[in-house]
C-alpha cells in the first residue's frame, strides 16, 4: 500500500508538468497563428507598394526619342551618370506614347540609353536654342547622380523589415509575461504561491496586537472553511484595513497569506487606472477570475481608495469616468462571488472616509480592522524586530529607544535602525551604540544638521532665550510634554529646537491643552519679556498654537461662551458647502474666544518665566557656551520635575 501511494505521489508531478507543457503548447500555436496572420498582411503591403506604382516607364530608342524631342511630345529630361535619360511626357502627348490606359498612372516617363552624356548634352542645347528662335519654351534639362542598389534595398526594403518586426514585437510582447499589448486588459497582479519558501508569518509582525487578532478569525476561516460552513455560517468577503501610512497594513495581509497557508494575490488600487477606456473593468475582471482558479486564496488591493473614491463627488467628470466604471466593476465581482467560495478580499486604505459607501457595505467589505501607530510595547517588539540583523552594542536598551520614538510607525522605526547604522559606519565605529540611534532620530525628525551654517553672536543670544524659553516653561509644567534637549544647531529649516517624549495619551483633556500650549508660547513670551523684541523664529510655535485654539473651540467645544458646542464633519461629505455651518455672529464670537485663549497662555508663560527667570537665564547661557543641553542640565537648574511620565510608569508596570 505504502508503494502504491509513492508511486501515486511520483506521479502527481508528472501529471502538474503534462498539463503545463499542454498549455504552453497551445500558447505557442496561438501566437505562431497570430504570426503568420501578421507575415500576411505584410506580404500584402510590401506587394501593393511594389507592384502598384503611380508611374508608367517605356524602353525606346535613342532615334524615337529625338523624334519625340522634335515633335514637342517631351516635357522634360533627366539624365542619369550611368548613361541613362528619363523623359517626362506632357499629358496632352500621353495617350498617342502609351496608349488608352495612361489614365490611371500620373508620372509617364521615357528611358532611353543613350551614348554620350556630353554629345547628348550639346545636342539638347541646339535644340532648346532652336525652340527659343520659335518661340517655344525650353525642355528643362537636369543632371542627377544614380542611386545604387544598396541603397535602393535601404529605402525600399528596410521600413516593410521594420513593419516586420513591429508585428512580431506586438504578439510576442518582447518578453514581457503579460503578452505586450494584445494583453493590456490582463490583471498585473504579483502572485505569491503557498509554496513559497520565504513567507510572511505572523513572527515577522511586531506590535499591531490588537489587528492580529481581528484578522487571526480570517486564517482560520481559510485553514478549515467547514468548521463554520457546518453550522450555517458564512465565510467573510472582505476586510478593509485601515491605518496612517508605514504602519503594517501590507506586511499585515502578507502574513495572513503566509498563515493560512493559501496563494496571495498583490495588486495596487492605481494598476487598475489605466489610459485606454475599460481598461481598468477588464483587469478587475481577469484579477477575480485568477482568484476564482485558484480558490482559497487572498486577493490584496492595496490603495484602494485609488479606484474606490465616492462616486458622483466631482462634478466635471460625467457618468463614463474610468475610475467609476473601474469601481463598478470591482462592487460587481464582489458581489457576484459565491457564499462560500473561499476567495477573500483584503484591502488598505490610510482614507477610508473618501471611499464609496456601497464598498464598505455588509457582504463587501465586512469589517474594518484598524491599524493604529505602536504604542510603548509594541515599538518595543518592532525595534526587536529590526535589531536583529544589525550590530548593536551590549550597552544597548531597548526600552530607551521605544521611549525616544513615540509617534513613529513601524516603517519610521526601520529607517531609524537603518540611519543608525549608516552613521555608526561613517564613524568607523565597530557597534551601533545608543547616541547613534539618538543621532538618527535627529535626523529623520529634524533634518540634517547644518555646521556651514554661521550665526552672530546676537542671533545665537536671540535663539538661546527662545528655547530656553520652551525648556523653563515645559519644565515647570505638569501636562507639557517631558523635555530630552534644547540645542541651537541649526538642523533643517530650523535655527534651533527642543526635543520633547510626548505623552501618549488615550484621552486629552483641557488642562493637559493648556499646558501644551503654554509651553509652545514660551519661546516668543522669553523674547517679549527678556529681549523686549520678537522674531520670525517663532512663527512655527504661533501656527500650532493657532490651529490648535481653534480646535478647542470650535471642535471640541472647551471654550466658556461656546461650550458643548462642534463644528467638525467627521464624515468628509461637506465638499459642496460653500457655507460655514454657522452664523458671522458666531464666527466673530470663535475669533474672539481664540484670541482670549492665546493671550491668557501667553499671559500664563510670561508669569512663569518672571518667577524663574535665573534659572531661564542660566540654562540660555549654558546654550551659548555649548549650544547643546540635555534635561540632566535642566533639572540641575530647575531642580527636579515632581511628576512622572506616562511611559516610565508603563514600563514600572511591566518590569514589576
Amino acid at each position: 500500500m505504502n508503494e502504491e501511494q509513492m508511486q501515486q505521489n511520483n506521479n502527481q508531478p508528472d501529471n502538474t508538468d503534462n498539463n503545463k507543457q499542454n498549455k504552453d503548447k497551445q500558447k505557442n500555436k496561438k501566437r505562431k497563428s497570430l504570426l503568420w496572420i501578421y507575415l500576411l498582411i505584410t506580404a500584402v503591403l510590401f506587394g501593393s507598394y511594389f507592384f502598384t506604382s503611380d508611374s508608367a516607364q517605356k524602353d525606346i530608342s535613342y532615334t524615337k526619342l529625338q523624334a519625340y524631342i522634335q515633335n514637342d511630345v517631351v516635357e522634360s529630361l533627366k539624365i542619369y551618370d550611368n548613361n541613362i535619360a528619363k523623359a517626362k511626357i506632357k499629358e496632352t502627348q500621353a495617350v498617342t506614347v502609351f496608349g488608352d490606359k495612361v489614365a490611371e498612372h500620373k508620372d509617364l516617363l521615357l528611358t532611353v540609353d543613350i551614348h554620350s552624356v556630353d554629345e547628348f548634352n550639346k545636342y539638347m542645347t541646339d535644340i532648346n536654342n532652336q525652340r527659343l528662335e520659335e518661340g517655344k519654351p525650353k525642355i528643362d534639362l537636369t543632371f542627377e547622380k544614380n542611386r545604387d542598389f544598396w541603397f535602393q534595398i535601404l529605402i525600399n526594403v528596410v521600413p516593410f523589415v521594420l513593419m516586420i518586426l513591429f508585428f512580431v514585437w506586438m504578439s510576442q510582447g518582447i518578453g514581457n509575461a503579460t503578452g505586450g499589448i494584445f494583453s493590456v486588459g490582463k490583471a498585473k497582479a504579483q502572485v505569491f504561491d503557498k509554496d513559497k519558501q520565504d513567507k510572511v508569518t505572523f513572527k515577522d509582525v511586531a506590535g499591531l496586537e490588537g489587528a492580529k487578532q481581528e484578522v487571526e478569525e480570517i486564517v482560520a476561516f481559510l485553514k478549515n472553511p467547514k468548521k463554520y460552513t457546518d453550522l450555517g455560517g458564512k465565510i467573510p468577503k472582505g476586510a478593509l484595513l485601515v491605518g496612517p501610512p508605514g504602519t503594517g497594513k501590507t506586511l499585515l495581509a502578507k502574513a495572513v497569506a503566509g498563515e493560512a497557508d493559501v496563494p496571495f494575490f498583490s495588486m495596487s488600487g492605481s494598476d487598475f487606472v489605466e489610459m485606454f477606456v475599460g481598461v481598468g473593468a477588464s483587469r478587475v475582471r481577469d484579477l477575480f477570475r485568477q482568484a476564482n482558479e485558484k480558490s482559497p486564496c487572498i486577493v490584496f488591493i492595496d490603495e484602494i481608495d485609488a479606484v474606490g473614491r465616492a462616486r458622483g463627488k466631482n462634478v466635471m467628470t460625467g457618468g463614463n469616468d474610468e475610475r467609476e466604471s473601474t469601481l463598478n466593476q470591482l462592487l460587481t465581482e464582489m458581489d457576484g462571488f459565491g457564499t462560500n467560495s473561499g476567495v477573500i478580499i483584503l484591502a488598505a486604505t490610510n482614507r477610508a472616509d473618501v471611499l464609496d459607501s456601497a464598498l464598505l457595505r455588509a457582504g463587501r467589505f465586512d469589517r474594518q480592522i484598524h491599524v493604529e501607530l505602536p504604542d510603548l510595547q509594541e515599538r518595543k517588539a518592532i525595534f526587536a524586530v529590526h535589531l536583529r540583523p544589525l550590530k548593536v552594542s551590549d550597552s544597548l536598551d531597548v526600552n530607551f529607544l521605544a521611549k525616544q520614538t513615540p509617534g513613529f510607525s513601524g516603517a519610521d522605526i526601520a529607517n531609524v535602525c537603518n540611519e543608525a547604522a549608516l552613521i555608526a559606519a561613517r564613524k568607523n565605529k565597530q557597534s551601533i551604540d545608543g547616541q547613534d540611534f539618538m543621532d538618527a532620530v535627529d535626523r529623520i525628525v529634524g533634518g540634517l544638521e547644518r555646521k556651514t551654517k554661521i550665526l552672530t553672536q546676537e542671533e545665537k543670544q536671540s535663539i538661546a532665550y527662545h528655547e530656553a524659553g520652551h525648556a523653563t516653561v515645559s519644565w515647570l509644567l505638569q501636562w507639557a510634554n517631558p523635555l530630552v534637549k534644547v540645542t541651537i544647531v541649526p538642523r533643517g529649516m530650523a535655527l534651533g529646537a527642543a526635543w520633547y517624549l510626548p505623552e501618549e495619551r488615550q484621552l486629552t483633556r483641557k488642562d493637559h491643552l493648556l499646558d501644551e500650549m503654554c509651553a509652545t508660547l514660551g519661546g516668543r513670551a522669553a523674547e517679549e519679556l527678556f529681549l523686549n523684541q520678537t522674531s520670525t523664529g517663532a512663527l512655527n510655535d504661533l501656527e500650532r498654537v493657532n490651529k490648535q485654539a481653534y480646535a478647542m473651540v470650535a471642535y471640541y467645544g472647551m471654550s466658556d461662551k461656546l461650550p458643548n458646542a462642534s463644528f467638525y464633519d467627521s464624515t468628509g461629505q461637506s465638499e459642496y458647502n460653500l457655507q460655514k455651518p454657522y452664523s458671522e455672529q458666531t464666527a466673530q464670537l470663535i475669533d474672539e474666544e481664540v484670541q482670549k485663549l492665546i493671550a491668557s497662555q501667553m499671559q500664563r508663560a510670561k508669569d512663569l518665566l518672571e518667577q524663574h527667570a535665573e534659572g531661564h537665564h542660566a540654562i540660555a547661557d549654558l546654550l551659548v557656551e555649548r549650544e547643546v543641553i540635555t534635561s540632566a542640565d535642566v533639572e540641575r537648574i530647575l531642580g527636579p520635575r515632581p511628576w512622572k511620565s506616562r511611559q516610565d510608569e508603563l514600563l514600572n508596570t511591566e518590569n514589576a
